[in-house]
């Protein structure tokens, strides 16, 4: 993807860290020690909660639908770069290296730069127009240009550009988010085409260390809701150094300054235990994503950055689909505009948006997006998504069906449709038990040219009581093959560990080679087929009432596995989990998804001791 005066700022563990670290902190060729590592050892889990349930997440999992502004040196070129043969190459935010531009020009035409026209209360009124309710903005990208006045470097709007010194775009866009409600988060790239102590292992921390300082900048001046990384993958041209273990100290230095902060997976490899958060790219996936939440990122015409030539933009009825069917799968969606050089929103960006807003404060069709989720209750319809918000499915139709032609819903589990109506309309809707599912005829004409909602009041399957479990009995030894006594036994509430690079069970276990043997029962909500999942690394093993449902005992890096299985509710089904690590990284997860639990960490209530 593809001393000025510092608002906002954060007291205590923030300033106290973050002055640390600025005043060790040197120039593009000072020496430098590497950024300081955590201080956990043997016994810390950095799975400090399950970020499918937990409050830290929980704006995030029911807002749903986002902004995403690229915005950077780049926009200043537009898209197009002449080259001295008089040949033009066109690009957005990767032009200055996909068009071969020279450094020296490159920074050349970065001090033109003047954004004059950034207005932040009109950005934000565009989102909210929208019914995007939170903005991420790039603070960096790859060409290494800060977006606010950073003490790390001079590549940056306040020291290298035309722009008025007195202005700071995130201040500017952190105060009008604020006063709309609006929560703010930043982009930041780890691949750093500028920085010359980048691509060279023997002077990489000093970048790390620069790295370090700005985001810590970033958290203390302008307390983003979340840090949206990219740029993390091996690539050339510069080299980029970036390894699982840097991730892995990077996302628990920033839990450390600011332990609410949401992170995506990129600040890792893009695995399943990286960050909180999945990021398919230009892409909604099928399912729900296994063993992460996620969010689809996606342009509104071909490019991220500004190009003035691209007038490719989707449709109204393209936007709000993407956004159903993101919703309906568990996700969010965070659409992207680019703001010209001058700072400015193109007008067919803000009429979409618009439009699209329009859409989900319409009749309340909002309620099929914000708060609702996956329901494995039905099966997807072909014509158009339904998620699910408490006893209520909504089934949005963006092909509605001629007059007296039903719309059938398939059901994967037993459940009663007790009242339909269409929002919009007092039209009544005919519901027919029918085949393996349900007929559902709306009367008249769709309510809305974009998306008609039926709203479904529904009686769901019954559920067992609420568990009283106090979690498993936790076994852990300081070899990897279960060998002797255990070297420490307890209750664990969950199966939810990353122990990342530098964890253990227990202090006195080793980082390396060590095992764990989870055992009890859990106790299902519901009649029905359950998907187990495991998040694992190095191996797991995992049996159900004496029956081996997950074998991966082959040493592997972070790892999904599942298995269907059919359970009682309210009954206690005996679990056992043989886990090993044997070096690096250390994960393991157990997870649980049914037609009426949605996934989730399989909770402490549920689940009892030996």
């Amino acid at each position: 993807m593809h001393s000025r005066r510092r608002p906002f700022r954060r007291p205590g563990v923030v300033v106290a860290l973050a002055a640390l670290l600025l005043a060790a902190a040197g120039g593009p060729g000072a020496a430098a020690a590497p950024p300081p590592r955590p201080a956990e050892g043997p016994g810390t889990n950095h799975a400090t909660d399950d970020p499918f349930t937990s409050p830290r997440t929980a704006w995030w999992r029911t807002d749903r639908f986002g902004m995403f502004i690229h915005f950077g040196a780049y926009a200043n070129l537009e898209g197009e770069y002449t080259r001295p043969d008089g040949t033009v190459c066109r690009n957005a935010e990767w032009i200055e290296r996909e068009c071969g531009i020279p450094r020296a020009e490159y920074e050349k035409q970065a001090a033109t730069f003047n954004p004059s026209g950034f207005d932040a209360e009109a950005i934000v009124r565009a989102a909210k127009d929208a019914g995007q309710r939170y903005l991420v903005i790039t603070a960096k990208h790859h060409d290494g240009y800060a977006m606010w006045p950073t003490r790390q470097n001079t590549w940056n709007l306040r020291d290298h550009s035309a722009f008025d010194q007195r202005r700071d775009l995130l201040a500017e866009l952190k105060r009008a988010a604020d006063a709309a409600g609006i929560r703010l988060g930043f982009y930041y790239s780890i691949w750093d085409w500028h920085d010359p102590d980048f691509a060279d292992p023997t002077t990489f921390p000093r970048y790390k260390k620069r790295m370090y300082g700005q985001l810590a900048e970033l958290i203390e001046n302008y307390d983003p809701a979340l840090l949206w990384f990219d740029g993390e993958w091996d690539a050339d041209r510069p080299t980029n150094r970036w390894s699982r273990q840097d991730g892995a100290e990077l996302q628990a230095y920033l839990h450390r300054l600011k332990p609410d902060l949401i992170v995506n997976n990129r600040v890792g490899k893009r695995d399943v235990v990286d960050g909180d958060f999945g990021t398919p790219e230009q892409e909604i996936p099928a399912e729900p994503v296994d063993g992460q939440l996620w969010e689809s990122c996606m342009t509104l015409n071909d490019h991220w950055g500004y190009a003035r030539y691209d007038s490719n933009w989707k449709s109204p009825a393209t936007v709000v689909r993407n956004l159903l069917d993101v919703a309906s799968r568990g996700g969010n969606y965070l659409l992207n505009v680019g703001p010209d050089r001058l700072g400015r929103i193109p007008q067919p960006a803000v009429d979409r948006l618009r439009e699209t807003g329009r859409w989900l404060a319409a009749h309340g069709q909002g309620a099929a997006v914000y708060g609702a989720g996956h329901t494995g209750l039905v099966a997807a319809p072909p014509w158009g998504a339904v998620s699910r918000r408490g006893d209520e499915l909504y089934a949005s139709v963006t092909s509605w069906p001629a007059a007296g032609r039903p719309l059938h819903l398939t059901a994967r589990a037993p459940f009663r449709i007790t009242a339909a109506r269409v929002l919009g309309s007092d039209r009544p809707v005919t519901v027919v038990p029918a085949g393996d599912g349900y007929d559902l005829t709306p009367s008249g004409p769709a309510p809305d040219p974009l998306a008609g909602v039926l709203r479904l009041t529904i009686e769901p399957p019954p559920g067992a009581p609420a568990g009283t479990g106090t979690g498993l009995t936790a076994r852990s030894w300081a070899n990897d093959s279960f060998t002797g006594p255990p070297a420490v036994t307890g209750i664990d509430p969950t199966v939810n560990k990353s122990y990342r690079f530098d964890g253990s069970p227990d202090p006195g276990i080793p980082a390396d080679h060590f095992s764990t043997r989870w055992t009890g029962s859990l106790q299902p909500r519901f009649d029905e087929t359950y998907t187990l999942t495991t998040v694992s690394d190095d191996t797991v093993r995992l049996w159900l009432d004496g029956r081996l449902l997950i074998d991966h005992a082959t040493p592997h890096g972070p790892t999904v596995d599942k298995a269907t299985v059919a359970l009682k509710a309210g009954h206690r089904h005996r679990v056992r989990i043989d886990y090993t690590e044997r070096t690096g990284e250390a994960h393991m997860k157990l997870l649980w998804s049914s037609p009426s639990q949605t996934q989730q960490i399989v909770p402490q209530r549920r689940l009892y001791p030996d």
